[in-house]
């Protein structure tokens, strides 16, 4: 195995959580790839310190993370909660997924427990002239070998949707 994992992101951010639903719109999971995040609920996921099960559940228990039309929803809320895939990912992977941040809002996603900034870029920065991004991934963001994925819950609302991980051979 490498010492540092081969990854490529797809982050879609569209800055600023409004209404509609953002779920109806058609998508079709791309050849090879693998959806970790169903629409409906948390199967497949473990949320806070104890890494409790969230199969089944549409909310952690206190609320800070629940799935609604078809997306992850972060919610305000105190100090920083995770929420790991129970399945580890011991190969090569590319990650593609989507998020959308509120104003000002700051997280993270965890690549086998390594933290990339998810944010608002425009207000928080660093990319503040940033307008449409397909990669934002340091080049010096180096992963361990072995690990799960997570999202992070810091600083205000953010949306998540479809994860989908291809292993690579």
């Amino acid at each position: 195995m490498k010492a540092a994992l081969t990854t490529c992101f797809l982050i879609a951010a569209g800055i600023g959580l409004g209404g509609g639903s953002r779920a109806a719109e058609e998508f079709k999971l791309e050849e090879g790839y693998t959806s970790l995040f169903n629409g409906k609920d948390l199967t497949g996921w473990t949320y806070g310190k104890d890494k409790d099960k969230m199969d089944d559940k549409t909310a952690t228990p206190d609320k800070r993370i629940e799935v609604r039309d078809g997306v992850i929803l972060v919610n305000e809320g105190k100090g920083i909660m995770d929420l790991y895939t129970a399945r580890e990912f011991n190969k090569d992977f590319h990650l593609l997924l989507e998020f959308r941040a509120a104003p000002k809002a700051d997280s993270g996603l965890y690549i086998r427990g390594k933290q990339l900034q998810v944010r608002d870029y425009p207000t928080v920065g660093p990319y503040k002239n940033l307008k449409h991004f397909r990669e934002v991934v340091e080049m010096a963001f180096k992963v361990p070998a072995k690990g799960a994925i997570g999202l992070q819950a810091e600083v205000g609302k953010f949306e998540f949707r479809r994860i989908r991980i291809k292993e690579m051979p």
